[in-house]
């Protein structure tokens, strides 16, 4: 196929020496298919503008940091440098966690090196060695949907010990692999440990992952992991050893409304999302 412009660098570098196919377009960036050598990778091509809403941009950025003061004053002013400025910002958060979460063990695509605005990564290939599908395409037995939802989890788990939070992880952004899920798309991740948003994101992550799995194997539409998780992790208590039971007991000595009120708010966006989606993915 006729590489992309974005691609054409890579290409006179030698970084990359074929472009094979597309596998992916959506509104932050197009993956494709590359060959590098003897071996076929994917590219993720970063597109110039994205379509974040202003609160979710404020969110996902807090407590991230910028080259230089600059940077952030013309961040704030949105400027024109300051929107190219906030675009690199958040292409480099995915960079960085990616490499930080692969480090980690979590299962996450191999990154391969983030060059012009391009993230050359591991492709994630079904049993059959053809680019694995997203959960949202897979129907699960009720056995196997217990079983990924109990490695996922363990996923989340890894994540939060290597000081991450995904942010919006759900079926659309797991790819069921050989060798099981492997979790993509991390431009939204943000740092548990300094963002005050982190909590409620983590909230909603398992949330994601309670419904779509409780789909199959309905008996976890009734657990509480997330809430679990979260309260272990807050304590200090929480490693990859640590046994889950899906149940949690809130100290309900002093209630936040506020917060109750941004968790409903958010669990509205989030099922408004959820349906633009499915209808995006059953379009393509």
């Amino acid at each position: 196929m006729k590489p992309p412009k974005r691609l054409l660098p890579l290409l006179d570098e030698g970084l990359v020496d074929e472009v094979l196919s597309q596998l992916m377009s959506g509104k932050e960036a197009n993956v494709y298919v590359v060959r590098c050598g003897d071996a076929i990778r994917c590219a993720k091509v970063y597109k110039e503008a994205t379509h974040r809403s202003f609160r979710q941009a404020v969110d996902y950025t807090e407590n991230r940091r910028v080259k230089n003061s600059r940077q952030a004053r013309a961040m704030e002013r949105g400027t024109r440098y300051g929107r190219q400025a906030r675009e690199e910002a958040w292409q480099n958060a995915e960079v960085d966690a990616l490499n930080r979460l692969f480090d980690a063990g979590v299962r996450v695509p191999h990154p391969y090196g983030f060059f012009e605005g391009v993230l050359l990564m591991e492709l994630v290939v079904d049993e059959d060695g053809h680019a694995a599908p997203r959960l949202n395409d897979v129907l699960f037995e009720p056995e196997d949907a217990r079983r990924h939802h109990a490695a996922l989890l363990a996923e989340v788990v890894r994540m939060l010990g290597a000081g991450v939070v995904h942010g919006d992880l759900s079926e659309f952004n797991i790819l069921l692999a050989a060798g099981g899920p492997v979790v993509i798309d991390l431009p939204q991740a943000v740092d548990a440990a300094g963002n005050n948003h982190a909590s409620r994101m983590l909230l909603r992550d398992v949330a994601n992952l309670r419904n779509f799995f409780g789909r199959f194997a309905p008996e976890l539409l009734d657990t509480a992991y997330g809430p679990e998780i979260w309260d272990l992790y807050r304590r200090g208590r929480l490693t990859g050893a640590t046994p889950l039971t899906g149940r949690f007991v809130p100290d309900e000595s002093t209630v936040d409304l506020a917060a109750v009120m941004r968790e409903i708010d958010d669990a509205r966006l989030e099922e408004a999302a959820r349906r633009a989606r499915m209808a995006e993915a059953q379009a393509e």
